[in-house]
């Protein structure tokens, strides 16, 4: 295969965005405000200074299209590795033999192993500039916990992780890259919390999950002197913080003049597939592309395509305010299934809106099925990605193959959200032929 100009698309230090965008500024409907559970009436922000920082409260309610990131932000942007590349899978493309082509953005090139850095640094930053000392936050399977460790200890803050047990078993290398930047990681439910002690009087032998996780961290935050928490996913300025990607990825394609036909990105939260695609949606509410925009789900935890779209809480103990979003219940206990940073009951309010609306195609799929298309991404790519991509990575090789069989030239772009190197218990499993679509543990 010859090289080509769209076989690596860089950009420079220049490009690297100056402004995130939020889409509540273009969707066609406001995104419905999260609510009081005593009062049933919108939040006050005001009410939010006990958990974030102002800045990350006016992020949060803003509908301002464009809002500026601050140079110290851009600065570490750069140092974690900021433009990342967008690569085209030829590899991928000649195996599948599709007349479609198959492009990636580079997300798992940063030095915490995904997306998830582009959100903890401006949040370290903006609790730093505020006199915030000490963070607490939860982790799935330790992506967003070891990307927050790293920027808490790039801007000199205290950083406490509750990991979901399942994942803190399943992947003792994560707890030791966030103890090496200097975090505390406890396994969730624990004895840190009253919540978490509560839990495991009941249920002592909990995997454990986001929601409760979350709890614990709002707990420890509100009972510890000088204390914010951070989460990784959901909440609107998180969503925000993530579109340097899909900002990226715009300029990218102008480079090489294409105009995707499908963007795919795996959800839990939301917070890789808004950042990833919420620019392009946003040219798509405004009439200028067709883009169809694939959010790839697991179907043990399939809160867009069988969840409710209602009020609910963020968490298990109710300690947040309740978010309009699809949902699962805020009780409902995911099977522990190894793309941990997927297993969470609701969907960003952002995301949830956009789908409501059709702007966004949901798809669930089996463990087994990523699995499956994650060995053959990393046998043509030579990338071994994270689970969690997996489920882009399977989206995207289905569409090709109906390319294929519709003889069409389809372009599709995923994000690669993360790599998989620290996932490899996961991969042994299904290697050896040990994992079921449930049993993940």
């Amino acid at each position: 295969m010859s090289i080509s100009k769209d076989d690596k698309v860089m950009l420079t230090v220049d490009d690297i965005p100056t402004k995130w965008y939020n889409i509540a500024a273009d969707l066609p409907e406001p995104v419905p405000s999260p609510l009081n559970p005593r009062t049933n009436q919108p939040v006050e922000p005001q009410e939010l200074e006990a958990i974030f920082p102002k800045a990350a409260i006016a992020q949060e309610l803003s509908v301002e299209r464009y809002i500026d990131i601050p140079e110290e932000v851009r600065d570490a942007y750069l140092m974690l590795g900021r433009p990342t590349p967008l690569q085209r899978a030829k590899r991928l493309e000649k195996f599948l033999n599709t007349p479609a082509k198959i492009y990636f953005k580079r997300e798992d090139l940063s030095p915490a192993g995904s997306h998830k850095v582009n959100s903890a640094i401006p949040q370290a930053y903006f609790n730093m500039k505020e006199g915030v000392e000490n963070i607490t936050t939860e982790t799935g399977a330790g992506q967003w916990g070891t990307a927050l460790a790293l920027a808490c200890a790039h801007f000199d803050l205290t950083c406490k992780v509750f990991m979901v047990r399942v994942s803190y078993d399943q992947k003792p290398l994560r707890r030791l890259i966030m103890e090496t930047y200097g975090s505390k990681v406890y396994a969730s439910p624990s004895k840190e919390t009253a919540f978490g002690r509560q839990f495991l009087e009941k249920n002592p032998d909990s995997s454990g999950s986001l929601g409760i996780a979350i709890s614990e961290a709002i707990e420890t935050c509100v009972n510890q002197p000088n204390t914010k928490y951070s989460l990784g996913s959901v909440a609107n300025h998180v969503m925000l913080h993530q579109t340097v990607i899909g900002q990226e990825v715009m300029q990218q394609l102008e480079q090489i003049d294409v105009v995707p036909d499908y963007m795919i990105a795996c959800v839990g939260g939301g917070s890789n597939f808004a950042g990833f695609c919420f620019p392009m949606m946003g040219k798509k509410i405004q009439g200028k592309v067709d883009t169809e925009f694939i959010a790839a789900e697991p179907r043990s935890v399939p809160s867009l395509t069988g969840g409710e779209y209602r009020y609910d809480f963020g968490d298990t103990a109710g300690m947040t305010p309740l978010f309009k979003m699809y949902t699962m219940g805020h009780d409902f206990m995911p099977s522990p299934i190894h793309a941990g940073g997927l297993r969470y009951h609701g969907m960003a309010p952002t995301v949830s809106l956009a789908t409501k609306l059709k702007y966004v195609t949901p798809m669930a799929y089996d463990q087994m099925d990523t699995f499956a298309s994650a060995i053959t991404f990393a046998k043509t790519e030579g990338i071994i990605p994270a689970p969690e991509s997996s489920h882009a990575i399977k989206a995207a090789i289905d569409k090709a193959l109906e390319a294929k069989k519709a003889n069409e030239e389809k372009v599709i772009v995923f994000n690669l959200s993360g790599h998989g190197l620290l996932d490899m218990a996961g991969y042994g499993r299904y290697l050896n032929g040990e994992l079921g679509e449930r049993n993940g543990a």
